[in-house]
């Protein structure tokens, strides 16, 4: 059997942050939900999160996790003291123990699983993952055998001179035959330059020991402050680049794009400079996005075209075109080979095939049927300061420049709107509808003089 527990109670001093700093965000999700997922294909029997500072924040951003169990620690006296908390809630449990670190989000999900097998291949009471550092400051260091058997761990506030210069330093990460670890655990002590209880001290009294050195040093690299984990971002944006363009996936200016690990791609994207996808991004085969485009919680079918926009938790059917300088918002729906133009602002409405709005409009709340077109400057007036109404225009509709239709209203098939027209009422299917006032024209009118209006001349006799 297999339990997971993720240290997840520190306060994070030097993010200089009221966010705890597992909640802080890493590629569309926080440091914890990472390590979280992380470790997910393993499959344990028990996942459970030491929680400590501001716990019920932490438990609430975590409410979709319906099997995490919670511990807290409290006071955080050390990595030992946190561990110490599972005494009790795994008081019946036998098998291992895989403690991971809140704030080490990096880690491949390939290398849990290598060090899971050498643990138990070695029938170690503990194995740990070790890397080593050109610059191990900071780090404790594993003294370790050729064969793998770790002799101690010494953090490095504690270390000598000579200690220092060993590289090979602990990740922070451990597998431990849980049985023996509770063994030992009661028997921790703070006799140490920070005087906490240290998780790594118990490694000296557990045998055999064992450690996996990763090859990758960034996957063990821990989150401190606001630069680590900027570092953190850059590596895992450039893997998911990485990963993509491997699929087929090209990426004109790599570096100024970014993606959330929800993003999925198809074939032959193209995806133009200081273009960036947030959440469940899904981008169908043969589409071409940006330069500057934003796409979030969105899916896009084959063929899309978008430039300078922004979609937003919206589908977009095949073969569309959206921009330059367009937003699509939350609850839309583009049907096959639409187009929205530049300057257009389409909010959670339903657009059939073809439609085209090309420039200057809002369509709120609206429902426009096949072919409708939609002159410049067209608006769907749908607040009417208490509740939202929706509008309904027929297939092969179009809309004079300027128009606003004043909701909740329906035009039928093949209307035509003039230009100018304000509506408020219903038109049936194959009318030409008109709502404006009628032009005056005064000719020869000079202007107002000397500051003053002109008086009107008056009119002529019968």
């Amino acid at each position: 059997m297999l339990a997971v527990a993720v240290l997840a109670a520190g306060k994070g001093t030097r993010m200089r942050s009221d966010l705890p700093k597992v909640l802080q965000p890493l590629a569309g999700s926080t440091l914890v939900e990472r390590v979280l997922a992380g470790c997910r294909h393993l499959e344990p029997e028990r996942q459970l999160l030491i929680v400590g500072h501001q716990a019920e924040r932490v438990q609430a951003s975590l409410a979709a996790w319906d099997e995490l169990e919670y511990v807290l620690q409290q006071p955080q006296n050390g990595t030992g003291h946190a561990v110490q908390q599972l005494l009790e809630p795994l008081r019946d449990f036998s098998g291992e123990l895989l403690v991971l670190n809140g704030d080490v989000p990096l880690l491949r999900p390939e290398t849990l699983e290598r060090l899971l097998r050498l643990h138990r291949e070695r029938a170690a009471a503990v194995t740990l993952l070790t890397a080593r550092m050109e610059d191990p400051s900071g780090y404790g260091r594993v003294f370790a055998d050729a064969d793998g058997s770790v002799s101690a761990i010494v953090e490095h506030r504690d270390c000598s001179e000579e200690q220092r210069r060993n590289p090979l330093i602990n990740a922070g990460i451990y597998c431990f035959d849980w049985q023996r670890l509770a063994a030992v655990l009661p028997r921790l002590s703070t006799d140490n330059d920070q005087g906490e209880l240290y998780l790594t001290d118990t490694v000296a009294m557990l045998s055999p020991a064992m450690h996996l050195e990763v090859a990758d040093g960034e996957e063990i690299h821990g989150i401190n402050d606001r630069l680590q984990l900027a570092h953190c971002e850059a590596v895992l944006q450039e893997r998911l680049r990485r990963h993509w363009m491997a699929e087929g996936v090209t990426f004109v200016d790599p570096g100024s794009c970014t993606l959330s690990e929800g993003t999925r791609f198809g074939r032959d994207v193209i995806v133009e400079p200081q273009c960036h996808f947030r959440g469940s991004a899904e981008i169908g085969s043969g589409c071409r996005i940006g330069p500057g485009t934003l796409i979030e919680d969105a899916r896009l079918g084959d063929g899309v075209q978008v430039l300078y926009a922004v979609v937003r938790d919206a589908e977009v059917g095949p073969d569309c075109s959206v921009g330059p300088f367009a937003q699509i918002r939350p609850g839309s729906r583009l049907a096959a080979q639409c187009h929205v133009g530049n300057f257009v602002e389409v909010k959670n409405s339903s657009l059939a095939s073809g439609v085209k709005v090309n420039h200057l409009s809002y369509i709120g709340d609206a429902d426009l049927g096949e072919r409708v077109n939609v002159g410049a400057g067209t608006i769907t007036a749908n607040y009417d300061g208490v509740r939202k109404h929706r509008t309904v225009i027929g297939a092969g509709s179009k809309t004079g420049a300027n128009s606003v239709l004043v909701a909740p209203i329906q035009l039928g098939e093949n209307v035509t709107v003039g230009a100018g027209s304000t509506l408020t009422r219903n038109v049936p299917a194959g009318a030409l509808a008109l709502g404006r006032a009628r032009q005056l024209v005064k000719e020869n009118w000079s202007g107002p003089q000397n500051g003053r209006p002109e008086t009107p001349a008056p009119p002529p006799a019968p």
